[in-house]
């Protein structure tokens, strides 16, 4: 961060001004002026959390993309079939069997499998060759999106919220004063402020593991100097085939995430595929910090953009993206290589 400070300072600069501005007015009660040009304050505060909890679920989802992408540089655009494919297997587990929870460590572990599959069957054989991974992958995410196609036909499914996380929560955030003096608190869905919070625990045990850990340390060193690594003796395939797995998972978690505050329905793939591709280029390759920082960049400006301006509200994610790349190219938190 402060190498970004100092390459940059007029940006990092800027981006401190509008955050400050943000949490004035998500933080202070707003004058009538403000009321007049942006609505009611509720309406804002709810796109604001409905950003950073779109921003979690794109957090899980490119997670495991920039652990495979920008750790591993393999590169892998079946990622967003992985997560249509857990949210498809997570309804069925949910709807059969009742139970949401269930549906975490059986989705976690079927795609993995596959994510295994893909390791040792595609990747494995393609080490370095950028080009044909990216081929084969576009390949295989057209034939697993016809599979699903055909398995569970054009329809949307929704994955029920379970009962202890369903309704409405108050949140100590002020939309209004009443004319009493009473303050009127923001009320938002309980199960995206659960899920918001397993992103953030999520998020800091995959940094701890990547920074502070021995594997964490093996996979560092077997992407900068893989022959090295190998020549000492240490298994780095198999270290490789289980972040890969780990990545993997992820993504189908996600679609579990994702069916439960949106929905399951053809096309998804392509567009969390889409979004994590902004997400690892926003943030930084390789780094869960940008990740995590892309996808709340993402998340907020996709919902504050269909609020307040729904027609450009895709163009706003691209033209940040673009800025980044025209700055920073390396992303946000990203390291030079």
């Amino acid at each position: 961060m402060a190498a970004l400070a100092r390459a940059n300072p007029i940006v990092v600069l800027l981006a401190g001004l509008l955050v400050a501005a943000l949490l004035w007015l998500i933080i202070a009660p707003w004058p009538p002026g403000v009321t007049g040009v942006m609505g009611p304050k509720r309406v804002f505060l709810a796109a604001i959390l409905s950003g950073i909890t779109l921003g979690a679920l794109y957090f899980l989802v490119a997670s495991g993309f920039t652990l495979i992408f920008g750790l591993m540089r393999n590169v892998n655009l079946a990622h967003g079939s992985l997560y249509l494919l857990g949210g498809y297997i997570g309804f069925e587990v949910a709807d059969r069997t009742g139970s949401w929870l269930l549906a975490f460590p059986v989705v976690f572990i079927i795609v993995a499998a596959l994510g295994v599959v893909l390791q040792y069957v595609v990747f494995r054989r393609m080490e370095g060759e950028e080009l044909r991974q990216t081929l084969v992958t576009i390949g295989l995410s057209i034939v697993i999106a016809d599979l699903l196609l055909w398995i569970w036909g054009g329809k949307s499914y929704q994955i029920l919220t379970p009962d202890f996380l369903s309704g409405p929560m108050d949140l100590p955030l002020i939309t209004a004063v009443r004319s009493d003096g009473a303050a009127v608190y923001l009320r938002y869905p309980r199960v995206r402020i659960w899920i918001l919070i397993a992103a953030v625990v999520v998020g800091v045990a995959m940094w701890l593991v990547i920074n502070r850990t021995r594997i964490g340390m093996l996979i560092r060193a077997g992407v900068d100097d893989r022959e090295m690594l190998a020549a000492s003796g240490l298994p780095i395939q198999l270290v490789f085939v289980l972040v890969f797995a780990f990545g993997a998972g992820l993504a189908g978690v996600g679609g579990i995430v994702g069916g439960t505050f949106q929905s399951i329905s053809p096309g998804e793939d392509t567009r969390f595929l889409l979004a994590s591709l902004v997400v690892v280029i926003v943030g930084g390759m390789g780094s869960i910090p940008g990740a995590a920082l892309g996808a709340l960049i993402i998340g907020l400006a996709e919902q504050i953009g269909l609020v307040y301006a729904p027609t450009y509200s895709v163009v706003f994610t691209f033209l940040i993206m673009a800025a980044v790349l025209a700055f920073r190219p390396q992303g946000l938190l990203g390291a030079r290589r």
